[in-house]
């Protein structure tokens, strides 16, 4: 089967690696976006575009992939399938429609929930209890196209971003050849997806990172482990300096207040009154045990919260 690819960062790399490593497959054309300042793209990097010149693969660079000369390049290049892995603007019908096959696109949620951006950070941030890679068939409308195949993954107690990210990331490769090999097969009764449970995110941009101190300790730990290294940090605002949360957990004890209060030590780190129900006195607060400060510098919460009282806000005062 001759497979062109649209792909980007580690993921389309890693795609791109499968392709190029399965017997059966031959890459006519690889089709990967220039590189990009976004703080978001700069993280799992990996060249699709140098994987695709060390191997000898026709290779274009786009933003979007609607101009003219791309067209050409694939039509001569004669896919009977495309793959599309991570990539991250609108692919027109004419360019997912040209190879017989269609277009099979690989994307890192349960589809159809997280369609869009950042999945596996919104997932955990909303508890979720498995995440997951999705091999569907592209259609008019992003990742709602009829399911080839989809793999699980629990979330750990504690997990974080990065470790759903190798989870997960291991799967792309696996499941964008065995997608191809059901494909070739001749089959195509694919599940349809069910519209009725579909959610679409955007992107993370900084306001998602302001810590909100009404939210709950354990959605407070969420968005921690959700925001962390090498992703931006979620951050909140002490004596007129951002400080950004490294490590932190929900407290043992029940802390009463007003949500943001700097209240009490625990264990190695400071608890932070939060919840809309704080004030009740029917709230865990959320121990901030490593932080960092605009200036690069990391150190223990207990170092920087030397005496107890105060609040964190949402903006410097």
């Amino acid at each position: 089967m001759r497979a062109a690819m649209f792909g980007y960062q580690t993921w389309g790399h890693r795609t791109l690696q499968a392709l190029l490593e399965a017997p059966d497959l031959e890459v006519v054309l690889v089709v990967t976006h220039p590189k990009s300042d976004h703080a978001y793209e700069r993280i799992w990097s990996d060249s699709v575009a140098e994987l695709a010149v060390a191997h000898g693969v026709p290779m274009l660079e786009r933003s979007r992939p609607d101009d003219d000369e791309l067209f050409t390049q694939l039509k001569e290049a004669e896919p009977d399938v495309i793959v599309a892995t991570n990539w991250r603007t609108w692919i027109p019908p004419h360019i997912f429609n040209l190879p017989r096959h269609g277009t099979l696109n690989i994307h890192d949620s349960l589809l159809p929930k997280y369609a869009g951006f950042s999945p596996l950070i919104w997932a955990l941030l909303n508890g979720e209890p498995e995440v997951g890679v999705t091999a569907h068939m592209m259609d008019d409308t992003l990742d709602a196209g009829d399911i080839v195949l989809q793999w699980p993954v629990p979330v750990g107690e504690r997990d974080t971003t990065v470790d759903l990210f190798h989870k997960t990331l291991d799967l792309f490769g696996p499941i964008t050849v065995e997608g191809l090999r059901l494909i070739a097969s001749g089959r195509t009764d694919w599940t349809p997806q069910d519209r009725t449970q579909a959610s679409f995110f955007h992107k993370r941009a900084d306001e998602d990172l302001r810590i909100d101190w009404t939210w709950t300790a354990e959605e407070l730990d969420r968005l921690v482990r959700a925001q962390c290294d090498p992703y931006p940090n979620a951050y909140t605002y002490y004596r007129g300096q951002r400080v950004r949360v490294v490590k932190a957990s929900v407290s043992q004890a029940v802390y009463g207040g007003t949500p943001g209060r700097v209240f009490y030590r625990e264990g190695d780190g400071v608890a932070i009154v939060a919840g809309a129900e704080a004030r009740r006195g029917k709230s865990k607060g959320l121990v901030i045990e490593r932080v960092r400060l605009d200036d690069g510098t990391e150190l223990a919460a207990t170092d920087l919260f030397r005496t107890m009282g105060g609040y964190l806000g949402h903006f410097p005062s």
